[in-house]
């Protein structure tokens, strides 16, 4: 696809993802966000394109969009039961007991689990960031969180036999 056919796909299909992407997140300027951030992947892939265009970028614009609303943080009402407070803190404790265990694993795998999951950075990021293969780079995620598993299930099993 050249420049100027994808300008003229990219004018004519704009309109119909921001409107997706304004009904996943309820707000304009994150949705123009998210809309921009397809708009940028698909021209980076423009030589690769084809005509029609929209399938592309509404499957793009939706994940683009899920992917903000995983990372926002849930706001609760303002009065809460016992129930929910107690939830609340087994929960954080518990990231606690993780973030304990990834503390103990080599460097290479602490960078790789904090780049992943605490920065949500794609394989692909990581790789290119790391220097390392994207296959290295899931091998290693994979080991680390095989490795947090095993040892918060052995600590967990500890604490329930005292």
């Amino acid at each position: 696809m050249t420049a100027e056919e994808f300008q003229k796909e990219a004018q004519a299909v704009r309109p119909d993802v921001l409107s997706l992407a304004r009904k996943y997140l309820k707000d304009s300027d994150e949705a123009e966000d998210a809309v921009q951030d397809a708009m940028l992947k698909l021209w980076k892939m423009c030589d690769q394109l084809h005509s029609p265009m929209a399938p592309l970028a509404s499957v793009l614009v939706r994940n683009l969009a899920i992917d903000r609303l995983r990372r926002r943080r849930p706001i609760g009402p303002l009065t809460r039961d016992v129930a929910e407070v107690q939830q609340e803190r087994d929960e954080q404790e518990r990231i606690e007991r993780v973030m304990s265990i990834i503390a103990t694993l080599p460097d290479t795998q602490q960078l790789l689990m904090r780049l992943r999951h605490q920065e949500g950075m794609e394989y692909a990021e990581i790789a290119r960031l790391t220097g390392m293969s994207e296959v290295a780079v899931r091998k290693g995620i994979s080991r680390a969180r095989q490795a947090i598993r095993a040892t918060y299930m052995e600590r967990t099993q500890k604490e329930s036999r005292k």
